[in-house]
């Protein structure tokens, strides 16, 4: 073997065990979607972060990407090791990339299609080509809107509006010919407002805990069991107070088969 090839692998020899050493004690990155702010503002989840870095004994960093697009780019590269986001989001980097459901909050979310009481049509079909007001133009809203329409030609015109109350203005002054908001956020003001709800869509959980598979098996069940009992420990509870969850429940990866379906129409699906 010649000098140069020796010394090749006497580097590696020497090197690599303490790049193992190193790889197993450096941080976590949990991956979080960006949510509206009439929801849940990203810094409410840093104390689920800090749960998780005392439960592991490394440092638990979020990411949030400012909005849906760059999320998307963030999802598809797979550079983090947890993820807290929308059934959607979970499917897709389940059946991509082998990552686990650990959990799953235990409320649910739906959206609702508005149109003014006063439309002469109260038929989502008649909105082909109409403007709506939507939370954001590539949010988990904007693509239950969209798979409402799977004829990529025939959909409506998306306009995005920061928050429920703007977009129910939006439909209310004409400004739009519909509004798809969280169910949630509507309120009970919709009918003496002047608008109707045309349709809601099936409830789905909030949110999914997940795991990829570059975590130990061990650890990620060390997370999974923590989260499902949290309501039962002191530090669980001040988190779950913390982060506004009343509690996760459990799950498994089939019970998100083929939410994805709605990301479909994203570049690089």
């Amino acid at each position: 073997m010649c000098l140069i090839a020796r010394q090749v692998v006497l580097a590696f020899v020497l090197v690599t065990p303490t790049h193992v050493a190193v790889a197993e004690d450096t941080g976590l990155i949990l991956l979080l979607q960006p949510l509206p702010r009439e929801e849940m503002p990203a810094e409410t989840f840093q104390p689920l972060a800090d749960f998780i870095s005392a439960l592991t004994g490394r440092p638990c960093t979020i990411r949030t990407p400012p909005n849906f697009p760059a999320y998307w780019e963030a999802v598809r590269h797979n550079g983090y090791d947890l993820a807290f986001d929308a059934p959607p989001f979970a499917d897709y980097r389940i059946r991509k990339f082998g990552f686990s459901a650990l959990a799953k909050t235990s409320d649910t979310a739906s959206y609702s299609l508005l149109m003014r009481s006063d439309a002469r049509k109260r038929d989502p079909a008649s909105l082909v080509g109409k403007r709506v007001a939507t939370l954001g133009l590539a949010s988990i809203g904007t693509l239950r809107l969209n798979a409402l329409f799977p004829n990529p030609y025939r959909q409506p015109v998306v306009v995005e509006v920061p928050n429920s109350e703007e977009g129910l203005k939006s439909l209310l002054n004409k400004s739009v010919q519909a509004a798809f908001l969280p169910t949630a956020n509507i309120g009970n003001q919709i009918g003496p407002r002047g608008a109707v709800v045309v349709l809601t869509t099936e409830p789905i959980p909030r949110l999914v805990f997940s795991a990829s598979p570059r975590l130990a098996r061990d650890l990620a069940d060390k997370i999974r069991s923590s989260l499902l009992l949290a309501n039962t420990t002191d530090s669980g509870r001040a988190m779950l107070r913390a982060t506004g969850i009343d509690f996760f429940d459990s799950t498994t990866n089939e019970e998100f088969a083929n939410q994805s379906y709605v990301l479909r129409g994203y570049w690089g699906y």
